[in-house]
């Protein structure tokens, strides 16, 4: 299954960045590797209505670049509008349609993707009468909203909705693990995967991805069945040129969304990167198992490899339950380790665990250790559950979910790990409102 992606696109300082962080529902960090600018390869996980999807802010788009640093600008949009399933086209009110909105839309026409104009700033509804010049575009009718003060928001999200395919759609048959090979330009993708491929008792068949340039594989290994999706682009790779690294980043989203296990591959020789730690960020968020593999290891040094797993451990605290293996793709070394350690992954990313069994662990981890109070207050655990359709995720109803400490989650989290495992799985824990209506037959406690 997959999830569809929304490019929000427009000029400079419309809002682009803020109407993300508002669908996300927090404050999402800006990448910031281009020189001279705050926005750059912002992307998030949002879930309305029950549906995933996945989010990408843009630059400000200039359709006439007059700076390399815009030009690299545009290209980045342009890429993520290439594999876009949607595109949401942001306006300012205060400034009302101008020349470049004018050459935006345009262009945008010209992609045929579905295109959605939200017209942002709208804060009052005294103000909704400044839309109407944004109606000369002839893309519809225009969504006010006011991303700052959540006006139109809900509005928004159902006709973007609208325009999503009604369900994902079905990638293979393959009902074994799907792992995803994903990572930066020139880590060696290319070389693993034909390394992986090699084996003798590989390729069964080939199936057409669906993403551009992509093929996926269906192996079997020890009578396991293992879909391997390519990203490394080795057909065709020379049509990308300038904005390389985010159209390599667009196309690893699109592979996380469809895996259950994301093989991270990074280069020994840069140890890791900030857009490495970006896209390990993301296979977290939306709940893929995780492998980091270090390629190229057969380059560092004996002398320094104690020196860089340490540095490395040290940087990757964040995720301390991810495997992490050492490899040189090109030789071989280490590569037979990867799919008995992904089929693990992939194992423990389908536990099913009983609710008694979540409740009494739960009851027992707040015996050991209470919730501290803050202030008169003190948070109380009403029952515990296994989300049904979200692998590795818990549900918790509370008596006030801002009750719950950051540090008191992770004791949980790390509670839920000693009880249950989940190695080398992100888990995720969903603190809820309790109802107030109680089933008198059942006795509730809370802990």
């Amino acid at each position: 299954m997959t999830r569809p992606i929304v490019a929000i696109v427009g000029r400079t300082n419309v809002g682009k960045s803020t109407l993300l962080n508002r669908l996300t529902g927090r404050r999402v960090a800006v990448v910031a590797d281009l020189p001279g600018t705050t926005r750059d390869r912002v992307f998030a996980s949002v879930s309305w209505q029950g549906r995933e999807m996945t989010v990408i802010d843009t630059g400000g788009w200039q359709t006439k670049p007059s700076t390399p640093l815009e030009q690299k600008v545009k290209q980045q949009v342009e890429a993520a509008i290439a594999q876009a399933d949607a595109i949401v086209f942001v306006g300012d009110a205060r400034d009302g349609v101008i020349a470049a909105d004018e050459e935006i839309a345009d262009l945008l026409r010209q992609s045929g993707k579905p295109i959605i104009l939200a017209v942002n700033k709208v804060d009052s509804a005294k103000q909704a009468n400044q839309i109407v010049d944004f109606y000369h575009l002839g893309m519809g009718e225009p969504a006010a909203i006011s991303a700052y003060h959540n006006r139109g928001i809900d509005e928004l999200m159902n006709t973007i909705l609208a325009f999503l395919p009604p369900q994902p759609i079905s990638i293979s048959e393959t009902r074994g693990a799907k792992l995803a090979i994903v990572g930066r330009p020139n880590v060696g993708k290319s070389t693993l995967l034909n390394t992986l491929l090699r084996d003798e008792r590989a390729i069964v068949h080939e199936l057409p991805g669906t993403t551009r340039d992509s093929l996926d594989a269906t192996i079997r290994w020890d009578d396991k069945e293992i879909l391997l999706i390519d990203t490394a682009g080795i057909k065709r790779r020379g049509r990308v040129d300038a904005g390389v690294d985010y159209y390599s980043l667009l196309r690893a989203i699109q592979s996380i969304n469809r895996c259950d296990v994301a093989l991270l591959l990074i280069d020994a020789s840069e140890c890791i990167t900030a857009q490495d730690m970006h896209i390990a960020g993301y296979i977290i968020e939306v709940g893929k198992g995780i492998i980091l593999l270090v390629n190229k290891w057969d380059l560092v040094s004996k002398e320094y490899r104690e020196e860089f797993k340490q540095s490395l451990e040290k940087r990757l605290r964040f995720a301390s339950y991810m495997p992490i293996i050492y490899i040189s793709a090109q030789l071989g070394q280490g590569v037979n380790r990867i799919l008995p350690q992904a089929w693990y992954v992939w194992q423990e990313r389908q536990k099913r665990i009983p609710r008694s069994e979540v409740n009494d662990l739960v009851k027992q981890a707040v015996s050991n250790h209470p919730p501290a109070h803050i202030g008169s207050r003190r948070l109380r655990i009403i029952r515990a559950y296994q989300d049904e359709s979200r692998p590795a995720t818990f549900v918790l109803r509370v008596n006030n979910p801002q009750l719950v400490h950051a540090s008191y989650q992770r004791y949980l989290e790390n509670e839920f790990r000693r009880g249950f495992g989940f190695r080398s799985v992100p888990l995720k824990l969903i603190f809820t409102k309790a109802s107030r209506k109680i089933n008198t037959r059942t006795k509730v406690k809370s802990w």
